[in-house]
């Protein structure tokens, strides 16, 4: 198996100078995830100066570093390791005879990227890429490219942003074949003016499309017409999914299944697919039907694509679902903690009440970045907590104010919520809270920190 990187490839992809010779597996800016045979990036940021850490590295097995100063051990010495590592990821997708898809959205983004990357992998084992995690900024993007295999078939990566222009400069480093945007929603909405405007900063996805590029979008949205309007400038095709009339990959029927999944009849361009998605929620099919236009756009296989997304587990913070032991039993705890936006509380919300369970708890921790409706956006979630019979609530997070005065006005909500602080304080009130056979979903924005929560139900608290 070859090197993904000499040392010579390296310092012709940074202009750097090298100082001893070496070859690596892999790349990674953190010291904690160097494994033996990488190449360690020394950052330097805010918090901490990874020159600071570059002995660690080492001592971890790392086989070569790029540094801005010199080191003991072999490195590649430039002045600037970001843009470094930029380049290195520039060089990676210039290597590469690979059809390359770009996601983004303001919600199902790494969801829609894990789907389609277990879609391209049955279809081509061991040749398709995608970033890990959510590696979906200006130094996660360049990472994710620097760790592509040369012989790599098919690469999937993810793009976040929460500003104006800072997707445009990710995608001049992906530059895809295929984009995809999942949804648009009031996520980051506090440096928008309106939905339009986050419409118009996800549309910049488009201009970078390599010639012939497909653009993927989603027909239900409110903004559909409008990202149309910007597609249409840069993409030779475009194709809609959804489940109205008139998409061009569009869902006919779809039902749960006995193992909580769905089962899915969706329409495309040439004939019928049925599938099992084994993640439950419309939000979920929807996504698959992403996937699916995405796959066939970069010729891929419908039906691998349909056994890949029956197969596929539930991602850490985006949904997995983990029995865990309450007193008197077990409970179903439903893991969203990673990130939330009004659309997407509102949606696993919904689904929530459709699990069969004896009580439904939630954890919502709050809500940020949604600028001046903040307020608003947070008491709307009383109706769906309500139509989705939720039996308590425990609310994390100075946002949840509004919240918890509407369920102060509403009777029915009368000693079955609870507001703290943090997730700390959640962590220790909860397992007080939960019975055996109760579906406990937690969700919140990855700030809030109820990661740490969904860890100690999982562990019993160790």
């Amino acid at each position: 198996m070859s090197a993904l990187w000499t040392s010579d490839a390296i310092a012709a992809a940074t202009g750097g100078t090298t100082q001893g010779s070496f070859d690596c597996n892999g790349v990674a800016f953190d010291s904690r995830e160097i494994g033996p045979g990488d190449l360690f990036f020394a950052m330097t940021g805010e918090q901490a100066d990874g020159h600071d850490f570059v002995e660690r590295a080492f001592a971890s097995g790392a086989a070569g570093a790029v540094v801005n100063r010199a080191v003991d051990g072999p490195h590649i010495l430039v002045p600037d390791t970001l843009k470094a590592l930029e380049d290195l990821g520039k060089a990676s997708r210039a290597r590469v005879d690979a059809k390359i898809i770009g996601v983004t959205g303001s919600a199902g983004k790494t969801g829609t990227k894990e789907a389609l990357f277990a879609a391209l992998d049955r279809f081509a084992q061991g040749k398709a890429h995608r970033s890990v995690k959510s590696y979906n900024n200006h130094v996660g993007v360049p990472l994710s490219l620097s760790r592509m295999p040369a012989d790599t078939r098919f690469g999937v990566f993810e793009m976040g942003m929460n500003h104006e222009g800072e997707l445009a400069a990710l995608t001049r480093f992906v530059r895809p074949h295929v984009a995809i945007v999942t949804t648009i929603a009031p996520a980051h909405i506090a440096y928008f003016r309106d939905e339009a405007a986050i419409a118009d900063a996800k549309g910049e996805i488009f201009e970078v499309l390599e010639p012939g590029g497909t653009a993927i979008l989603p027909f239900d949205n409110g903004q559909y017409a409008r990202l149309r309007a910007k597609a249409e400038k840069h993409a030779a095709h475009i194709v809609s999914f959804g489940f109205g009339e008139g998409a061009d990959v569009r869902c006919i029927d779809h039902v749960t299944s006995a193992d909580g999944g769905t089962l899915v009849t969706a329409k495309l361009p040439h004939g019928l697919l049925c599938y099992a998605l084994s993640q439950p929620g419309a939000h979920w099919v929807a996504n698959s039907l992403a996937v699916l236009a995405a796959v066939e756009a970069v010729g891929g296989d419908l039906a691998q694509a349909g056994l890949a997304l029956a197969e596929m587990e539930g991602l850490k913070g985006r949904g997995e679902r983990t029995t865990i032991q309450v007193a008197g039993g077990t409970a179903l705890l439903i893991d969203e903690s990673y990130n939330a936006n009004p659309a997407s509380m509102t949606a696993t919300i919904g689904q929530l009440g459709k699990t069969p369970a004896t009580r439904r708890v939630v954890v919502l921790g709050a809500m940020r970045e949604l600028g001046a409706r903040s307020d608003e956006y947070h008491a709307d979630l009383l109706q769906p907590l309500n139509e989705a019979g939720v039996s308590y609530a425990l609310l994390v997070g100075e946002e949840m104010a509004p919240l918890v005065e509407a369920m102060k006005r509403d009777v029915a909500w009368a000693g079955k919520f609870d507001h703290c602080a943090n997730g700390k304080e959640a962590a220790d009130r909860l397992p007080s809270r939960l019975c055996a056979d109760d579906a406990v979903l937690v969700k919140g924005s990855n700030s809030v920190g109820l990661s740490k929560l969904v860890e100690a139900l999982i562990h019993g608290g160790s």
